[in-house]
């Protein structure tokens, strides 16, 4: 048996942490190679310098939009070059939406998708008959006081860059120009701050998996969450007391459920690692069609593989999670990645809540984001 055994970093969730513990006792049965994971709060996977962690772990499960930042620090490893080409080929055909390709920057790989996701609509069938199709829908159902909305940065950012995308004027990806003209963004803006003066003010304080914790209550008047990203778990019968449904986004535009910004993880390699080929074949084992259908999906993982999205057992015991939202997946708006990005996501999302909250004019707020998104390529 070899002597190998890895350290691998994910994200302190079910979803994130459990089916990555799971594979990796399957992976050292077959291959002697074993790996221990540690793993870090949802702010922190958002938020935590990737090169601080590729000095102290071979494997490390990130978001796409990292990617411009770690190219410039050469901390991971090109997938590329590592690896079968076929097997390589297999996972990228089988990528949900733009996840495979969203972490390709630069002519290299730097991590394969493990775990698609993009927003979509959370909804509780026991309190409303079906899922909206419409946001007007959506805005009745808020001045019920049936919605709420996670807003915390930098969700409030997100649900933007869905309703831009999806009323067919995306923000644009690189720069240094404008994110968004005044006259695209007001509507979107607009819209949100519609929203918002019908929801609880405590949404501006709500991660998804806040706002998915009140609405499985089984006293929760939330009958709608319109746009969220996807916990799979919230699905299966008897995670929480009540259990959720799942639907295609609600279209603001006239294209159906355009738009939706991709989130998800991607599992990489650091450059850093001694055992970066060993690292490099268990990312490429645990991110293909079998693995993410089996023992990844039965773990409580939540597929990046098609093979996964598709599957009719997956799909009967998380309620249709998958079978219900592909569509917004496979039409879902990819990013900014660029080096600067993050620090722009985190500070355009608490200015676009300081002035929702402020009453602010578009005008003002969509001005200093775009100066936010100019400065980011600085």
């Amino acid at each position: 048996m070899s002597a190998v055994r890895l350290k691998g970093m994910t994200w302190s969730h079910p979803r994130g942490y459990e089916p990555m513990v799971a594979c990796s006792k399957l992976w050292e049965e077959q291959t002697g190679v074993g790996i221990d994971w540690d793993k870090r709060s949802l702010q922190d996977f958002e938020s935590y310098p990737v090169e601080d962690l590729a000095r102290q772990y071979d494997l490390i499960v990130i978001d796409h939009p990292h990617v411009g930042e770690i190219t410039t620090q050469n901390c991971l490893a090109p997938l590329d070059r590592h690896g079968d080409p076929q097997n390589r080929q297999a996972v990228a055909n089988g990528s949900v939406g733009g996840s495979y390709e969203s972490y390709f920057w630069e002519g290299h790989q730097w991590a394969y998708p493990i775990d698609a996701a993009a927003q979509i609509q959370a909804y509780r069938a026991d309190l409303v008959g079906a899922a909206p199709t419409r946001f007007d829908e959506v805005l009745e159902l808020a001045e019920a006081g049936k919605v709420l909305i996670p807003m915390r940065p930098p969700h409030s950012l997100m649900t933007f860059f869905t309703l831009s995308a999806n009323l067919g004027t995306p923000c644009t990806t690189t720069g240094p120009g404008e994110l968004v003209s005044i006259e695209n963004g007001a509507p979107v803006y607009e819209l949100i701050s519609h929203l918002m003066r019908h929801v609880p003010d405590r949404c501006y304080g709500m991660d998804p998996i806040a706002v998915f914790e009140e609405m499985c209550k089984t006293d929760s008047p939330i009958a709608c969450v319109p746009l969220i990203y996807g916990y799979v778990n919230y699905g299966i019968e008897g995670f929480r007391p009540k259990r959720l449904s799942f639907a295609d986004i609600p279209a603001a535009g006239d294209n159906g459920p355009m738009g939706s910004a991709l989130g998800g993880t991607g599992i990489a390699v650091s450059a850093f690692s001694n055992h970066v080929s060993n690292a490099a074949d268990f990312a490429l084992w645990i991110a293909s069609g079998p693995v993410q259908r089996g023992p990844f999906a039965a773990a409580g993982g939540q597929p990046g593989h098609a093979d996964g999205w598709s599957d009719e057992t997956v799909n009967d015991v998380t309620n249709d999670f998958y079978r219900n939202t592909r569509r917004t997946l496979d039409n879902a708006w990819v990013r900014p990645r660029h080096k600067g990005y993050m620090a722009f996501q985190a500070a355009a999302s608490e200015r676009l809540n300081l002035g929702l909250q402020g009453g602010e004019t578009a005008q003002s707020v969509i001005g200093d984001i775009n100066a936010l998104f100019a400065g980011s390529f600085e």
